[in-house]
Formats: C-alpha cells, structure tokens, sequence
C-alpha cells in the first residue's frame, strides 16, 4: 500500500510539473495594433516559434524592437535582443572640478538637450535636464547614484555611477540601440484578441490596448 501511495504522489507531481511546463510555454501568432492613442502607430507581430517584431511611430520618433517571447498564464512577457541600461556608454570618467558633471556627444545634435539625469542622495531622488549641448551639471558635492534616460527614446534608466565610483567627470555617447525598446519590465496581459499593459516609462499612458488584425 505504501509503494502504491508513493507511486501517485509521483504521478501526480509529474503531471503537474508537466501542465505547468506546457502552460509555460504556450505560444501564439498574429499582428496586434495599438489602439485609442491620438497620433501614434504602433504594432505587434508574433510568431508561434516565440519571436516577436514591434514598431512605434509618434511624431517624429521610430523606435522598434526584435526578440521572444513566453507566456504564464495569460501573461506574456518579452525579451527583446536589445541590452537594457545600455543606452549611454561611457567613453572616459575622472576627478574634475567640483560637483558632478555629465557631457554627452551624438552625431546629431538634436538629441544632445534631450537628455534627462535622475540621481539619488541617500534615498532623495532628484533631476536635472541636459543644455542644448549635451552637459549636466549637478551642483551637489556629494551624489550616490547617477543614471540616464532619452526623453524622446525612453527605456530603462542607464546607471552612470554608483555609490562605490569617486569619480565626478563622465563623458557619454549615444548607444546606436537608443531606438530600440528593451521592454524590460513591461508585461503584457492576453484576453481574446487584446493584449493590455500598464502605464510605463515607454508609454505612460491609460488604457493600452493592441487588438489582433
């Protein structure tokens, strides 16, 4: 009896392990569009070996993205080809005056007073934008943390220096993969032909909806 008892429970762990891992890894294909966001196009295009394509056009901006995909349930989660926190490599850093200063160089000068710094004192979060020339200048002596994000190419924050860095002179670049999304973060949920997320640093929006073509 107690070999047959310990042969169910196995059974029975097999089989759930089994539904999980199928549940895990159920995949779906169509191309999803956005819907009820004035001036801005942007779709999904997934295939049923677990990639996915995306675009985005709002105003001037195109940005995109490449990568795969898995579902839990009914929530899909992305995982695009682009690094994330990657979108402002350092190309020197030093001691140099006083504060902190950040100067970003890009081939088009358009995009140098775009930039946003976020940097933290203790657990103070604070904010300074960049000159039309690409410099950020905090005042402060003293800065744990400082991380980048594009105003016009949001994405997760890029972190420039951590509270083990004494240095307080970054010069930056322009990553090549600032169009690209990393999606880092930012689940989908599935329902029929919808699939809806949250208001995030990508879209800050209510009420996002990609309906299925």
């Amino acid at each position: 009896m107690a070999n047959k008892s310990i042969q169910s429970t196995f059974i029975f762990i097999l089989i759930s392990a089994l539904n999980c891992q199928n549940m895990s890894s159920q995949k779906f294909s169509g191309e999803y569009s956005l819907r009820g966001i004035h001036d801005m196009a942007s779709g999904f295009k997934f295939e049923k070996d677990g990639t996915f394509q995306f675009f985005y056009i709002y105003g001037a901006v195109d940005r995109n993205a490449t990568g795969t995909y898995t579902m839990e349930g009914d929530t899909i989660k992305l995982k695009s080809d682009k690094e994330p926190g990657k979108d402002f490599p350092i190309t020197s850093q030093s001691k140099k005056g006083k504060g902190y200063t950040i100067q970003a160089t890009a081939p088009n000068p358009y995009l140098l007073n775009h930039i946003l710094c976020v940097y933290f004192i203790g657990e103070t979060q604070n904010q300074v934008e960049s000159d039309d020339k690409g410099m950020i200048h905090i005042e402060d002596s003293k800065v744990d943390k400082i991380f980048l994000q594009h105003q016009l190419f949001p994405d997760i924050l890029s972190l420039i220096k951590d509270e083990n860095n004494s240095n307080n002179y970054f010069e930056v670049s322009l990553s090549p993969s600032l169009a690209n999304v990393s999606f880092m973060g930012i689940d989908f949920v599935k329902k029929g032909d919808e699939l809806t997320c949250l208001p995030n640093y990508f879209m800050p929006f209510d009420n996002i909806r990609f309906v299925k073509e």
